[in-house]
């Protein structure tokens, strides 16, 4: 960590992340670990990455029953075409637990900016057919089965939809996650200065995603998890 630091110039970051679940180390010595960071001024606050609901409320047990800090927010993958997670799995640890969401992959990789559509392969320079980044390869796989082309025409029936608002299928849904309150913040990425002044106009838009343009969007996708309701 004092390297880290050190690298980034910094004396202390806000929030250091459990970057993927460590299933092979106890969660009381995890819980302790991040703590003796923040007990040490390296870090105010802790968090998770693509952690599950219960290994995440497991944390907040043990940080509760140590009088301890337990994980502030959460990194997940959440966009318009993979939403479980974040509406279904975490839905009850919003409330319970006051946990913020950083999410990442807001365009899955490039698939919600419509780019693909209609293209075969992905066309040379998108960051789907050069990256080398892990999740970007494993992404790539998918290109041609029944989930790509599913997810292609989920994309071509949200055009009419931004079309009617004068937007980007991207700054689209960009403006969904956007309007969803448990989203803290999002992680977007960008080859072009363009592309980063393109995202930003999506912060406008949010206030043009009313009750009936938000049924629209999901009458296109079609993909609403199905969540119990609370039982009293």
């Amino acid at each position: 960590m004092n390297f880290s630091l050190q690298r980034l110039d910094l004396p202390y970051v806000d929030i250091v992340y459990a970057h993927r679940p460590d299933r092979d180390t106890p969660m009381e010595e995890i819980v302790r670990g991040f703590n003796y960071l923040i007990d040490n001024g390296k870090a105010f606050y802790w968090g998770t990455s693509e952690w599950s609901a219960s290994e995440i409320s497991d944390a907040w047990r043990i940080a509760d029953k140590l009088g301890l800090v337990g994980p502030v927010v959460e990194q997940p993958q959440y966009n318009l075409l993979a939403r479980e997670r974040v509406e279904k799995e975490y839905r009850w640890l919003y409330e319970s637990h006051g946990l913020g969401l950083t999410v990442f992959s807001p365009l899955k990789g490039g698939v919600l900016t419509g780019k693909y559509n209609n293209a075969a392969t992905p066309p040379p320079g998108s960051r789907l057919a050069e990256s080398e980044d892990g999740y970007v390869k494993g992404l790539r796989k998918t290109v041609g089965d029944e989930t790509w082309q599913r997810q292609l025409d989920q994309v071509a029936a949200l055009m009419p939809v931004a079309e009617e608002l004068g937007v980007t299928t991207a700054q689209l849904a960009l403006a969904w996650i956007l309007k969803n309150p448990n989203i803290s913040s999002m992680i977007t990425g960008a080859s072009r200065p363009q592309q980063v002044i393109d995202n930003i106009q999506a912060l406008a838009i949010v206030e043009k995603l009313t009750d009936e343009v938000v049924e629209k969007i999901e009458i296109a996708v079609g993909n609403k998890p199905a969540v119990e309701t609370r039982r009293y």
